[in-house]
């Protein structure tokens, strides 16, 4: 496996980095981050004009890009700036508009690529737990069109989103693969209720109350009852995006250490040269290249057309990623002492992040019991 990056996303990885280091200073990211909007639209657009966005989809789709190691240059960069602005929604909505929206649906893509459009992904709810195929919200008939009854939970950047993608239940029962249903329902569509609260790690996340929304039968998002495949395909983009967005973190977390042991003196001497400190951050250090190796490994496997070879690579990715982010956000801040524990400083947001990216999209339990799951599939 060749493991360099094309000229092209070398060229996409110093520009989005340049922009950030430039644009998007942690004081920046603050004020954005606890403002009314949880994220900047101007930041959004000026990405948009980068080509970040762009990146993240296929030629076919109106983009210049699409591949995994797209997904993870981008997202990488992002991490390590500590970037609030929704790129995850516009990633995993994407991907569903991709594989089962029609001509129609798919003039869509264009809208977010450009930042024109903010999309939020709507699937988890108050007791999911994870599970892809546990949906409560129903969907029923109505003419031509449907009616919309239920809720999700904890849907990053809502409030300010423009279009939702939600899972509803059709037809089965609530844990049942079969009869799970998509669609696309527009932020002011009546009986869509959004309300909206900070995260602990930045930004703003919404909850959505479906009271008897009505849609017309072009918001149905690909096969009626048949959404599960479709949802597997989003929720795995966006996994591979939090594990890149978590190894940028991360290298910013070591990089700030790194640079406190160097320059802090204990008793006239640096704490760097302290033995004990270094073996600490040797183990660091190797345990972030372990997580590299595993979003690597899942970049290369998400283009592929092996189902359970592609979600084995990406649940030992999260997995990896959950158990590493943990205990790199814990020995940055130890290793500073109580100075990593100061909120004006950088290093608790990122420790944060890192936390907070493990309860996304399924965190380290549910993914390794995924992985041996999808194991015995392979055995059988």
């Amino acid at each position: 496996m060749n493991f360099e990056h094309t000229e092209d996303r070398r060229m996409l990885a110093d520009s989005l980095n340049r922009f950030i280091a430039e644009q998007y200073a942690f004081d920046a990211r603050d004020r954005i981050a606890k403002s009314e909007h949880g994220f900047s639209k101007e930041i959004l657009q000026q990405f948009a004009e980068l080509g970040v966005i762009g990146a993240l989809f296929s030629e076919a789709d109106g983009g210049f890009g699409g591949a995994g190691f797209d997904i993870a240059v981008v997202f990488e960069a992002l991490g390590r700036g500590l970037v609030v602005e929704p790129l995850l929604g516009a990633v995993m909505v994407g991907e569903a508009l991709s594989a089962a929206g029609n001509d129609a649906q798919k003039e869509k893509l264009g809208d977010i690529i450009i930042g024109v459009t903010v999309a939020a992904f709507a699937h988890d709810e108050a007791d999911t737990h994870y599970e892809r195929t546990r949906v409560s919200t129903r969907a029923e008939r109505s003419g031509d069109g449907w009616v919309l009854h239920g809720a999700k939970a904890v849907v990053p950047q809502g409030e300010q989103a423009d279009l939702f993608l939600v899972s509803a239940r059709t037809s089965g029962q609530v844990d049942d693969d079969a009869g799970i249903s998509l669609f696309l329902v527009p932020a002011k569509t009546a009986g869509l209720t959004v309300r909206g609260c900070p995260a602990i790690d930045g930004g703003r996340v919404a909850e959505l109350t479906i009271d008897g929304v009505k849609l017309g039968a072009d918001a149905l998002l690909g096969t009626e009852g048949q959404g599960s495949a479709t949802l597997e395909r989003a929720i795995g983009r966006g996994v591979l995006a939090l594990c890149a967005e978590a190894l940028g973190a991360m290298e910013a977390a070591k990089t700030a250490t790194l640079d406190y042991l160097r320059t802090r003196k204990q008793f006239g001497i640096l704490i760097g040269s302290f033995q004990a400190l270094q073996h600490r951050m040797a183990d660091l250090l190797l345990e972030i290249e372990q997580a590299r190796s595993a979003v690597i490994n899942a970049a290369a496997a998400i283009d592929g057309t092996d189902r359970v070879a592609r979600e084995r690579a990406l649940s030992a990715a999260k997995f990896s990623i959950g158990r590493i982010g943990a205990l790199v956000a814990e020995e940055s801040i130890q290793m500073h002492g109580g100075i990593g524990m100061t909120w004006e400083l950088s290093l608790p947001h990122y420790a944060k992040r890192l936390v907070m990216i493990d309860h996304q999209l399924g965190d380290e339990d549910h993914h390794l019991q995924r992985y041996i799951a999808l194991g015995k599939e392979v055995a059988a």
